[in-house]
């Protein structure tokens, strides 16, 4: 019996990929080594004649069946006879000097003519990218970045990559430290770790410790600096070893510990200013976050374990569970995460609520002056928080200090399109202020802010370029699907995209920003369409070129990626120098897999004119039912595309963003009970921006 379903199953096997029907018989061979099971099938032959496209025989012709071995050649009369079953149906003719002949026959055809036609492509000229003025291939080192970071995130290495509309890219949980001078991160499922010295022009090192193709490699990781030796280690619940390098770049680590002994989901491994080692580890919508001293030696714990973190959604209205909060009953929320950051004798525990699939995806922080607690919430909660604009999520991140000693946090983006894991990472700037309140800037995250060479006091790094493309008209050379429309890509929603009908050379989108304005910056935010791709590979890259034109006639080349050999799913470019357009169009060349598809075509700069007018009407209600909540309502401001909601635990602790375009409400459900916090607003638009409206106290 278990004989004649293995037989089944090879049959089934063989029918998938070998043509065959799953009914027909098997004939089994015993050789020499193994058994060759060989489809037992009906044969027959067809017949025909291949001619040139004027009628004249062609002898030599290859007749073949698309995706088989089977062929045979014509003879003098241009004549041939090829042995075939129903399933061979698709007729494949070469000829030097024509196009590929294409026939699919019905099963009942026995003759079939083709006729050749003369072969009209001719073979890619690679040519050296073109510098202007905007933009040199040669030398296109950034001093701005924006979110989501521009990084070759892997694709998804194990299940759930398989999707009607091709693979997905994902990274998530992240973490950074400087060593040696540059900054790495690291993040889930990568296969290794990006590193960069400004923090926006990024490279990647193959360090890879997977095993089995549904190992996580590696899952949350954590690492930590002693000297020039890099220790690095994954999410584990049976022990997994914990790796050391003292030349990380070469992707070559040694083990320090074949097992950890702990199940220490999520870890954080964190080294004090004394010498001591600590581990913080967690991932449960039951279980607390807990803390241990280990030691340095062999990783085991040497104090005892605490429970230091829980989540109390009761009263933290951010830490609610549902895409707004607004789920409180298909699952407790996650608590999940952990990260330490030592600033001034105080101990910031951070960790991640409450789901990584939604908007309101955030990281808080507890606050003590031991190691291993006791720890307080902070009352400014949570420490990094964006619900709204483009990129929406900032939960399960890591804070770390740079070589010019700049405080920044890494976190996951909330994108869940195809799958609850697909996930993109934000970097943004951190700030303690005089009361030692931790906080992260989140506002204008997505738009260009200068990077980490720009030495700034203080944690607003925004350029003061505005958005231009925002529900502007767009046109493409295609569109695969009706749902796929091309007002995707001025949208600003990273959770919708548009789609070519294919990712050859030549297809196009354009968009009209309604008047000349100065470009500073554009991002082109790719998307995964009919993509075949799992885990990390090294011959992905885009190429393209950008035009620009002033009236939609005369074309000038701005941007020339022809030449680029990089992975940039999320590519921005800042240009050299300002560039006046109306019109920008974007012409692939080259795509990873799958079709040209993008999520966004974002362009940045100023516009002429009066900045947007002061928000009126704006109005703060908390539900007196529940304090957690408030409905946050203005008016339209004249010249505006969106508005900024700031609001924080005191006038000047104006911390937390929400960014909201095309809208003048904000159902807000992040509250927490018994504080009182303050609004303002801002109107944005493509002149620059509004000031701000007066405090309101509720």
């Amino acid at each position: 019996m278990q004989f004649k379903s293995k037989i089944a199953s090879i049959c089934l096997a063989l029918a998938a990929t070998a043509n065959v029907a799953a009914d027909d018989s098997i004939m089994v061979v015993k050789g020499q080594v193994s058994d060759y099971y060989i489809p037992v099938v009906k044969e027959y032959t067809i017949s025909g004649t291949i001619t040139d496209e004027n009628g004249t025989p062609l002898e030599g012709a290859t007749v073949m069946f698309f995706k088989s071995p089977c062929h045979c050649n014509t003879d003098a009369s241009g004549k041939y006879t090829l042995k075939c079953t129903d399933n061979d149906l698709h007729i494949y003719v070469y000829y030097p000097g024509k196009e590929f002949g294409n026939v699919v026959r019905e099963a009942s055809q026995r003759v079939i003519d083709v006729a050749m036609q003369p072969y009209t492509g001719h073979a890619t000229q690679r040519t050296k990218a073109v510098a202007t003025r905007w933009f040199d291939p040669e030398d296109c080192t950034t001093n701005t970045y924006c979110n989501p970071l521009n990084i070759s995130y892997n694709y998804e290495p194990f299940n759930n990559n398989v999707r009607p509309n091709g693979s997905f890219r994902s990274s998530a949980d992240p973490m950074g430290l400087t060593y040696k001078g540059e900054n790495l991160l690291f993040s889930t499922n990568q296969g290794g770790f990006h590193h960069s010295k400004n923090l926006s022009d990024w490279d990647f090192t193959v360090a890879t410790f997977q095993r089995r193709p549904t190992d996580d490699d590696q899952c949350a990781p954590a690492a930590f600096v002693v000297g020039d030796t890099l220790f690095y280690t994954g999410s584990t619940y049976e022990g997994l070893p914990i790796w050391y390098s003292t030349d990380p770049y070469n992707g070559r680590f040694r083990r320090v510990v074949d097992r950890n002994t702990l199940p220490t989901w999520d870890p954080c491994l964190f080294l004090d200013d004394d010498g001591k080692l600590y581990e913080y580890y967690g991932s449960s919508n039951e279980y607390p976050i807990k803390a241990v001293q280990i030691s340095r030696d062999d990783f085991r714990p040497i104090s005892k374990i605490h429970d230091v973190i829980a989540l109390y959604p009761e009263q933290h209205g951010w830490e609610r569970f549902g895409m707004n909060n607004d789920d409180e009953v298909t699952l407790r929320p996650f608590t999940e995460g952990a990260y330490m950051t030592k600033h001034n004798g105080k101990y910031y525990l951070q960790y991640g609520a409450p789901g990584t699939e939604f908007k309101v995806y955030a990281d808080g922080v507890y606050v003590s002056d031991n190691p291993l607690g006791p720890f307080t919430y902070q009352k400014h909660n949570p420490m990094s928080y964006k619900p709204g604009g483009f990129v929406q999520g900032v939960g399960h991140g890591g804070t770390w200090c740079d070589q010019h000693g700049t405080y920044w946090h890494v976190g996951t983006c909330m994108l869940s399109l195809k799958y609850k894991f697909e996930r993109r990472i934000g970097l943004y700037p951190v700030g303690f202020d005089k009361d030692g309140v931790m906080f992260c800037n989140t506002a204008f995250g997505d738009y260009p802010c200068w990077n980490a060479d720009r030495q700034i006091e203080g944690t607003d790094r925004f350029t003061g370029w505005m958005m231009l493309s925002y529900n502007k008209h767009a046109e493409a050379s295609s569109t695969a699907e009706e749902s796929l429309g091309i007002e995707n890509i001025t949208d600003d929603n990273i959770r919708t995209y548009w789609a070519a009908k294919t990712g050859n050379p030549g297809e196009w989108v354009k968009i009209d920003l309604e008047d000349v304005k100065e470009i500073r910056a554009i991002q082109l935010n790719y998307y995964d369409y009919m993509t075949i791709q799992h885990n990390r590979a090294n011959d992905l890259y885009h190429q393209y070129r950008i035009y620009a034109s002033v009236d939609g006639s005369k074309w000038e080349l701005v941007v020339d990626k022809s030449n680029n050999d990089r992975d940039v799913p999320h590519d921005y470019v800042e240009l050299r120098e300002p560039l006046n357009a109306r019109y920008l169009k974007v012409e692939n060349i080259h795509m990873p897999s799958g079709y040209f598809c993008l999520s966004d075509l974002r362009v940045f700069g100023l516009a002429k004119g009066d900045a947007p007018a002061a928000v009126k009407g704006f109005k703060v209600v908390r539900d007196k039912k529940d304090m957690r909540n408030a409905m946050i309502t203005w008016k339209p401001s004249e010249r505006a595309y969106g508005y900024n909601i700031r609001f924080g635990i005191a006038p000047d602790k104006l911390y937390h963003c929400i960014t909201v375009n095309g809208e003048c409400e904000y159902d807000l459900r992040g509250l927490d009970l018994g504080t009182d916090y303050y609004f303002s607003i801002e109107a944005l638009g493509e002149t620059g921006r509004s000031a701000m409206s007066k405090v309101i106290k509720q």
